[in-house]
């Protein structure tokens, strides 16, 4: 079998362009104008991914390359997001009945387990960041104390370096009064020791 257009090109990039925002548009798609529409799309792209002749049935293609009607995956992409916003407590009541909102008063009478929310959690941004960075002036770093100031706390400092000879990983513990330097070879890559291997030092 020749691939022309990759499945994983249509389902992930063209057929998420079709569903954006499905669940504001659900009540055009239900129409049999509409339906035919997304099924001539669909059928372009099942052309594309089979090569086959003109004259197969679209559902014929739409079974050998997996890939179910346009306008049922419609419905699913409604029903799970509104079922999500409703379990997230987002759902608006103001018309439950008509338009695209009576989708859930529909799934919820149809199937009563969706009267169960689901176990999500709602994201919060929080914007305050927890963590100050000082730096310190040259001169202080060259005729100081050569430390950071001491702060209330556990701090640990990493630092990396890779040069012709290989690469080494240093990390210094201010409150624990702790430093320590190890080489880790030729083929080590920055981050493998700046990040990786420092944190583990620091664990």
């Amino acid at each position: 079998m020749t691939w022309g257009l990759r499945p994983w090109l249509y389902v992930s990039i063209i057929r998420q362009s079709i569903t954006f925002a499905s669940l504001v548009q659900w009540p055009g798609c239900q129409t049999a104008s509409a339906k035919k529409i997304l099924s001539r799309i669909q059928r372009l792209a099942c052309l594309g991914i089979m090569g086959e002749i003109r004259v197969t049935p679209t559902c014929a293609i739409e079974v050998l390359t997996g890939l179910p009607p346009l306008d049922l995956v419609i419905q699913g992409e409604v029903r799970s997001v509104a079922h999500c916003l409703w379990s997230l407590g987002c759902w608006s009541y103001l018309h439950p009945i008509r338009g695209h909102s009576s989708v859930l008063m529909q799934l919820q009478q149809a199937e009563p387990i969706f009267n169960i929310g689901v176990n999500v959690i709602r994201p919060e941004f929080n914007f305050k960041p927890k963590y100050r960075v000082t730096m310190l002036p040259r001169e202080e770093w060259t005729r100081g104390t050569r430390t950071p100031p001491v702060v209330k706390g556990i701090f640990w400092f990493t630092d990396g370096s890779r040069m012709k000879k290989g690469t080494k990983a240093g990390v210094y513990g201010q409150s624990v009064g702790r430093r320590v330097s190890i080489s880790l070879g030729r083929y080590a890559t920055v981050f493998q020791g700046c990040d990786i291997c420092s944190l583990h030092l620091c664990l």
